[in-house]
């Protein structure tokens, strides 16, 4: 939980230098981050606790090594964006 409340923070500096937007408005999209971690978590752990049932623990495992690897790849093509 502190490194969203973090990433959350950065997120709203960031938004403010790199696309001239007010303080208002780099909050507003930077509380997206917060929001959609609330279906990102549910997403995943019904997609883990599916996995685990059909694949037991190599399953499990196989999902989160999944999706760490589309997370990096969606933070490589959010970082080239401009």
């Amino acid at each position: 939980f502190g490194v969203e409340l973090t990433v959350n923070n950065a997120a709203v500096s960031f938004f403010q230098s790199e696309f001239d937007l007010s303080t208002e408005a780099a909050s507003a999209i930077a509380s997206i981050f917060g929001f959609m971690n609330l279906f990102a978590r549910g997403i995943g752990g019904y997609a883990s606790d599916w996995a685990m049932n059909k694949m037991k623990m190599r399953g499990r495992i196989l999902v989160q090594a999944l999706f760490l690897l589309l997370e990096g790849a969606c933070i490589f093509i959010f970082v080239e964006m401009t």
